[in-house]
């Protein structure tokens, strides 16, 4: 997308967001790149006291020398060292952010970022060892409200199929990135754990591909019953 309308679409929710001054934000659909306004405002709203959760099996963390996405970058732009025009304007410390699911044999020369930025991480074998891990960080931290984004690509494709890497047809160990390896369940645990350990203000849930819905719908679009 022209970054122009990426531009647009962001002064769009960022004006949305200042005219209704919600307490929480909740956001379904779209890329990673949603989070942004959204984490910002309350970034700005809370401050110290909010906590962030990239639940993600890839770090969104690179920058305008690695990338040229803005969903690649997003983590980077709330810490204030994303693409110019994107950046936050309330941006986050360092050790507000948390990665959690993250593939981290899977990392590309490009996420360099996530040993330069000193950003906290912590992979789906960690997640499941230890299951209060991620309260436990919230709790270390104080943090008293907490933001989470939640990409379904974090999910392993044998386990909940409606994500890029489940495309019906392929093998996911074509796919051109890392893949998740969390279960629905187990991030339900996490979830509920996080919403009991701190104020849940912001959830965020990416990346949903509805395979089976699409192509239903493409399937059966030359009916002319459906015309």
């Amino acid at each position: 997308m022209p970054t122009q309308a990426l531009q647009g679409q962001l002064t769009a929710v960022q004006g949305v967001l200042a005219t209704k001054q919600p307490d929480k934000v909740l956001m379904v659909g779209g890329d990673c790149a949603v989070s942004l306004a959204p984490f910002d405002y309350l970034s700005g709203r809370y401050g110290r006291d909010l906590g962030v959760v990239w639940l993600n099996t890839h770090p969104d963390i690179s920058t305008t020398e690695e990338s040229h996405h803005l969903h690649e970058m997003v983590v980077s732009s709330l810490l204030g060292k994303g693409a110019p025009g994107f950046n936050a304007h309330h941006p986050l410390a360092s050790d507000q952010v948390i990665l959690a699911g993250l593939i981290e044999e899977d990392l590309r020369p490009m996420d360099h970022n996530v040993f330069d930025y000193q950003v906290q991480r912590l992979t789906p074998k960690q997640l499941r060892e230890t299951p209060n891990a991620l309260s436990d960080w919230v709790r270390g931290h104080g943090f008293k409200q907490v933001a989470v984004h939640f990409d379904l690509d974090a999910l392993s494709p044998t386990a909940f199929r409606s994500i890029y890497p489940a495309e019906p047809g392929t093998d996911p160990a074509d796919f051109p990135a890392a893949v998740g390896q969390l279960t629905l369940s187990e991030v339900a645990n996490l979830l509920t754990q996080l919403d009991q350990s701190a104020e849940m203000v912001g959830l965020t849930v990416a990346e949903h591909m509805a395979w089976d819905a699409l192509n239903l719908r493409q399937s059966l679009s030359g009916l002319s019953l459906l015309e």
